[in-house]
């Protein structure tokens, strides 16, 4: 395993770059393997590649024993749930200790080490492993990604391997506060938490046919005991309009309760069992049959279900426990009952059995954004590789004209270089490591949920409350921004602050390494705000032939009233020649909502100074999506029903942020 250093702008002499891309080694379940967590690994090899940096996805060829997983192990038929990644071995076993201490020691080379961790049985295997890691001359980063702190049917013991796996490891990952506090008690470092990102088997949503009749109930996984599922059935005695399928493998005595459930002669004609594993081929088909998905759990972490539900456009009843609570919009897109609470269950079922109710549910469903939060999900892998590490500021030649001027909030050594790098061309610039003097510790947990990477703006309020969160954030105010009314200060505002969040949710998390480029220039409020939190921002002409292709982390082009219609493809264009593979470029973008029943000439593509329409940002998305660049967000989220409210004959500014794949 070897690293590729960059060469030319962005690099150091004799060193790699501040934000070289890492050596990572993945160690978990994979195809053949079958489930969640097999899914989730070989997504985010995929992912982690994508970003640009060097993966190699190393799994198990034997990984638990019968009595652990009594379930059939390997895909027995069918498509795998994702596609498999192609740089991935099998060395380890759980049956040869050997194994575990020769794939350590090929790891020594990797700059991060993670560990995917499902069951405390397999952590003497892992820390076999971690102790070979790191007998060599590097010490990589030993991350472990936890699905569950401990298991849903904990045994003698786990606890003990808990402590002593967590004493080992450099930091955790988890999906969720609740396994935060878990890992924390169980004395973990640097706990980050992270939500879970989609590796939605099946494919894209099959047709679905008319339905009539009864109201048709899916339950989809593995049968187990804290899943619930007997007291659905129990529950459905009480609601004869309700049919329930039961698809997955039927595990041990909650798989016998079940059966034998299903068996009363009151269920026996509404209650189908599908016993066995659901390939990934067949997974759309299955949902298309039915109208709505069951996630009754005792207790839960987290779950792909409600998702892949939605993504289907099926509703969920969830019992609110782990994330699903949180995941189900109660009374929106589906259901939310207290966990073991009959009455509460046999309400929600007889609600569901009105097929009214359920399509109303289904109206309510948002498509599940499946690109933004595997952005937000690698920044914050990247964020715990760079813990441990220096900060570094990266720095690039002035804009023409701009002279040497240091940049406020540099150190000393930051400022002589800077002057340095004025006096040559951009393809002699060099990164510079140099502590910033932050004016505020602004961090990616600082900002809230609102503050989104893409969003609309569509009053002075809204742009007035992101001034106020400024100020309150210690972030400067500019009062006299030349050429400028309040209210355009505000939209800049406003646009400033949506763009910092993407760079630090997305692209860098605690760390101030990107190379910020700011179109516009290096007075906007969105190079000033980026300056007093560790940045130091460059203005550059990005049709200047000069910049290397993929030379670039982020760009940013705002204006108070958004780029013209030519002007954002023109930017897209450059930028998607420019970014490094995960960068982001982020712009603003006038909206026009016709009157009538047409827009007005121009739209997107049209003259300068034209705005879009509301559906122009449909074809915006096409082409910047044929460029290789993904939005950070769901249009139909975060845009549509925004520009919806929008009044025939009114105006919006629109904030779009890509990021390079």
């Amino acid at each position: 395993m070897t690293v590729s250093e960059r060469t030319g702008p962005g690099a150091t002499d004799g060193a790699p770059a501040a934000s070289a891309h890492l050596r990572i080694a993945v160690v978990g379940p994979t195809y053949p393997f079958k489930g969640g967590v097999a899914a989730h690994t070989t997504a985010l090899a995929h992912e982690l590649e994508e970003t640009g940096h060097e993966v190699a996805l190393v799994s198990w060829r034997h990984l638990y024993p019968s009595r652990l997983y009594p379930g059939e192990q390997v895909v027995p038929a069918g498509a795998p749930d994702v596609a498999p990644y192609p740089r991935t071995s099998h060395p380890l076993s759980w049956a040869r200790p050997d194994s575990w201490w020769r794939t350590g020691r090929r790891l020594q080379e990797a700059d991060v080490v993670i560990l995917v961790h499902v069951l405390p049985a397999v952590v003497p295997a892992h820390l076999a492993l971690i102790r070979a890691a790191r007998g060599g001359a590097a010490r990589p980063t030993i991350v472990a990604l936890v699905h569950n702190v401990l298991p849903h049917e904990p045994r003698p013991g786990d606890q003990a391997l808990m402590r002593r796996f967590f004493g080992a490891v450099d930091a955790v990952l988890v999906h969720s506060a609740e396994e935060a506090r878990a890992a924390h008690d169980l004395g973990a470092p640097d706990v980050t938490v992270a939500a879970l990102p989609p590796h939605l088997p099946g494919g894209d949503p099959a047709p679905r046919p008319r339905r009539t009749g009864r109201v048709a109930l899916l339950a989809l996984g593995i049968v187990r005991h804290y899943k619930g599922l007997d007291l659905v059935l129990e529950a459905l005695r009480e609601v004869p309009d309700l049919t329930l399928t039961v698809a997955g493998e039927l595990w041990g005595a909650a798989g016998e309760r079940v059966r034998e459930l299903a068996s009363d002669p009151v269920l026996a004609d509404r209650v189908r069992l599908r016993p066995g594993y659901v390939p990934a081929d067949e997974v759309a088909g299955l949902l298309a049959e039915h109208d709505a998905l069951v996630l009754a759990y005792r207790s839960a972490t987290g779950s792909q279900n409600v998702l892949l539900a939605h993504h289907h456009g099926l509703p969920v009843l969830a019992t609110d426990v782990g994330t699903l609570g949180a995941q189900v919009r109660d009374g929106v897109d589906g259901l939310v009952v207290p966990a073991i609470d009959r009455a509460a269950l046999v309400a929600a079922l007889r609600s569901l059995a009105d097929r009214g109710t359920v399509e109303r549910l289904r109206d309510g469903i948002t498509a599940p954004d499946l690109s933004g939060p595997w952005a937000r999900y690698v920044a914050a892998i990247e964020t715990i590789a760079a813990g441990r590490t220096v900060e570094a500021v990266r720095l690039l030649d002035p804009a023409p004209g701009e002279g040497a001027v240091p940049r406020p909030g540099l150190s000393e050594r930051a400022a002589e270089a800077t002057t340095a790098l004025a006096a040559g061309a951009l393809s002699a610039a060099r990164t510079v490591r140099a502590l910033a003097r932050r004016e505020t510790d602004l961090g990616p947990r600082d900002l809230p949920d609102w503050v989104r990477p893409t969003d609309v703006l569509l009053t002075d309020d809204e742009a007035e409350d992101v001034v106020v969160l400024a100020r309150s954030l210690g972030l400067p105010w500019l009062p006299a921004l030349p050429g400028s009314a309040g209210t355009d200060r505000r939209a800049a505002a406003w646009a400033a602050l949506g763009a910092l969040s993407a760079v630090l949710r997305v692209r860098d998390g605690e760390r101030r390494s990107s190379l910020v480029v700011d179109a516009a220039g290096t007075s906007t409020v969105f190079a000033r705000w980026a300056r007093a939190i560790g940045y130091a921002p460059v203005a550059l002409r990005l049709s200047d032939p000069a910049i290397d292709p993929g030379s670039l982390d982020v760009v940013v082009r705002l204006h108070p009233n958004g780029c013209t219609a030519d002007d954002v493809d023109r930017a897209l264009a450059q930028a998607a020649r420019l970014l490094r593979r995960g960068g982001l470029v982020s712009l603003t973008l006038p909206v026009h909502k016709p009157a009538g029943a047409t827009a007005p000439p121009g739209g997107a593509g049209a003259g300068a100074g034209a705005a879009v329409s509301p559906a122009d940002l449909r074809a915006v998305a096409a082409r910047a999506d044929a460029m290789g660049l993904a939005l950070v967000g769901d249009l139909d989220r975060d845009i549509a029903p925004l520009l919806g409210d929008l009044e025939p004959g009114a105006d919006a500014l629109a904030r779009l942020t890509y990021r390079r794949r």
